[in-house]
């Protein structure tokens, strides 16, 4: 287990951030698992992320991202904008917090992808809790290896008082906050997050959200 830092206030904060606009993103192409850089947009919007935690005071003892670069370009930006702020601040790459596999989507453009499946169905892939495109994973199954991450890595490290950031993807934050906030599988289904979305938790002792704080970029 990692230490506090100087929280001694009797509370704790979560930070999920999804990473700025990747290539992908840009492109309108389903992303998932492939690997690509941040755009010149998402580098931005990663900068203002960094410039509006600073103005937050944001403290942090552990940051965790997933495997993919664009997370973790994403957090090298915010600590280069902010520094020294999270210069030693403890950094993990957690493939459990990897997007979504979108299966035979990955990389094919989204309105491609409606022409040969239909509207209906891409749609029922990208947003139903249990549909899974083809060779992927529903947000269900995608939930389910993050929720573990988080039960067993993350929450003895908020009990105890730590700080932390996770920094990953739209799909696999949308499957932590329906569990943070205990929400339906209807609920969730509209959930977005955004590019470069900053949403931080205030939690009591027992890990109880007491607070939510939300920031977007500026569209650029």
């Amino acid at each position: 287990m990692i230490q506090a830092g100087h929280n001694i206030t009797g509370f704790t904060q979560l930070v999920l951030i999804r990473h700025g606009q990747s290539a992908y993103n840009y492109d309108n192409r389903f992303t998932g698992t492939a690997d690509c850089p941040l755009s010149p947009v998402g580098r931005v919007e990663a900068a203002q992320v960094g410039r509006e935690l600073q103005r937050l005071r944001i403290q942090l003892d552990q940051v965790y991202c997933s495997a993919l670069q664009r997370t973790r370009e994403t957090f090298s930006i915010i600590a280069k904008t902010v520094s020294p702020l999270y210069d030693h601040t403890a950094v993990q790459s957690v493939p459990a917090l990897n997007e979504r596999n979108y299966g035979l989507l990955q990389g094919r453009n989204k309105e491609q992808a409606v022409e040969q499946y239909g509207s209906a169905t891409v749609e029922r892939w990208r947003r139903s809790y249990t549909s899974i495109p083809p060779g992927g994973e529903s947000l269900e199954q995608t939930g389910k290896r993050v929720i573990q991450f988080y039960t067993t890595c993350v929450q003895p490290d908020l009990q105890a008082g730590c700080r932390i950031l996770l920094l990953a993807h739209g799909n696999t934050l949308r499957s932590l906050i329906m569990y943070l906030e205990g929400l339906s599988p209807e609920q969730v289904e509209q959930l977005e997050v955004v590019t470069g979305e900053v949403i931080i938790y205030k939690m009591d002792a027992a890990l109880h959200v007491l607070d939510k704080t939300i920031f977007h970029p500026v569209q650029i």
